[in-house]
């Protein structure tokens, strides 16, 4: 069985920022692609920001130039460092990844960090 597990959501002020962590553990053979998505309350889960094993990166066009997203393979973990925070961004962000499982490549979620920005 694998889990995801993020840290690291809380309350900022606008302008300030937060890193997301997620760690995924259990019997993994490797993780291929690494994301980052993001609900807020009456919307539709969005994609913030993706990453290869090999590092290529993606993100929404609203988050461009102020989150980056990075890995390290070794430990199985994904991050988001988010700066200039804006309320716009206040919702629950969910660590998403696909992970060769034997000889399976499944889809995982975590549970969920919330991240609020508000003054």
């Amino acid at each position: 069985q694998v889990q995801l597990v993020e840290s690291g959501g809380g309350l900022v002020q606008p302008g300030g920022s937060l890193k997301l962590s997620c760690v995924a553990t259990g019997t993994i053979f490797s993780i291929q692609a690494m994301n980052w998505y993001r609900q807020a309350p009456g919307m539709q889960r969005e994609l913030v920001a993706s990453i290869t094993r090999g590092g290529t990166t993606n993100y929404a066009d609203s988050v461009k130039g102020r989150f980056t997203i990075s890995r390290d393979n070794a430990k199985n973990s994904v991050y988001l460092q988010m700066n200039s925070l804006k309320p716009e961004d206040t919702a629950v962000y969910y660590c998403n990844a696909d992970v060769w499982v034997l000889a399976t490549l499944r889809n995982y979620w975590g549970q969920g960090t919330q991240v609020t920005v508000s003054s």
